[in-house]
């Protein structure tokens, strides 16, 4: 019987540096945490090693894998740009190596997670194909083909919150108008809610109660909660963002035909609010499909894990 193998992921976001320690069936046995001084280089490479020592102590770790939000070089080993950290150009994987002489790789945030998504979560009896959009603050995502995640050239392939959706439509934080990040988000939830509260307050009276009678003091959470207890306006900003979420999973269907479409992220919280219209738009979308098979569109099973648990894996596979 083959020796159990362990290995450590990190997932580096803008408020939290989060670290496990991982068995080769993705169970996480052991975590760690530390917020992420963001704005501060050494410190955020400082804090990455304590997560990653602290998780090495007493046990044989094969190797790290770090997910980190921003675009990763060809080579996983450096961060050419993190929008929500201080990182240009870092080389962050020999810098963990020297430091905890342990082999490191570095991969995009969405990558780790679709990763986990396809060997351990809503994807895991596919084996060939996977695509996963995750819905938060913006929308993220990753692509699984043949087993293998698509990382393009230059290693920044899947940049799936940034696919054009309305031509000269909202102004999106790459510098593009119109991508599916500004109508399929977290973000985009709440600029509907505040925008129908502010037009029809008389339907938006549950929603308006949460926010202290302000629409600009809307967030997401409160269009979750607002939906859920039957509020139109709320209920219509969650099938919004489904809409065009189903036409841009689609899209996916007809370009890359994969096994399966996983849906992430903390919007997935609100359950069959996203998923129905979701499900509803992907359907109308590809109504000249109706006598060929097409992608399960599926939620994601892993949670807040997933970054931990998929780089995890990726430095054992790498």
């Amino acid at each position: 019987m083959a020796a159990v193998t362990l290995t450590i992921g990190v997932d580096v976001g803008g408020t939290k540096v989060a670290g496990g320690v991982v068995d080769d069936t993705g169970n996480v046995l052991v975590q760690a945490r530390r917020d992420t001084p963001a704005d501060n280089v050494g410190k955020t490479r400082d804090v990455i090693i304590e997560v990653v020592t602290e998780l090495a102590a007493g046990r044989q770790i094969d190797a790290v894998g770090i997910g980190a939000a921003g675009w990763i070089d060809a080579t996983r080993s450096t961060v050419l740009f993190a929008p929500n950290l201080a990182w240009r150009d870092e080389p962050l994987r020999d810098y963990v190596s020297r430091a905890t002489g342990l082999p490191v790789i570095v991969e995009n945030d969405g990558n780790v997670a679709a990763w986990a998504e396809f060997r351990y979560g809503a994807a895991r009896h596919a084996d060939d194909s996977m695509v996963m959009f995750t819905i938060g603050t913006g929308v993220g995502g990753g692509i699984v083909l043949g087993g293998e995640l698509v990382r393009g050239a230059h290693g920044i392939a899947a940049e799936l919150g940034h696919m054009l959706t309305v031509p000269d439509g909202h102004q999106c934080g790459c510098g593009r108008l119109g991508c599916i990040e500004q109508y399929a988000s977290g973000s985009a939830l709440v600029r509907f809610a505040r925008a129908a509260a502010r037009q029809e307050p008389h339907r938006a009276i549950a929603l308006l109660e949460l926010a202290g009678g302000e629409a600009e003091a809307v967030t997401g959470p409160m269009v979750t909660a607002a939906a859920q207890g039957g509020d139109p306006v709320s209920a219509e900003a969650f099938a919004q963002v489904g809409r065009w979420l189903g036409t841009s999973l689609a899209d996916m269907a007809q370009i890359l035909d994969p096994q399966v479409l996983v849906v992430g992220g903390g919007v997935v919280d609100a359950g069959d609010l996203l998923l129905g219209p979701t499900r509803r738009s992907f359907t109308d979308a590809l109504a000249q499909r109706s006598r060929l098979p097409v992608a399960e569109v599926l939620p994601a099973e892993l949670g807040n894990t997933a970054g931990v648990i998929g780089a995890a894996d990726l430095a054992r596979r790498l």
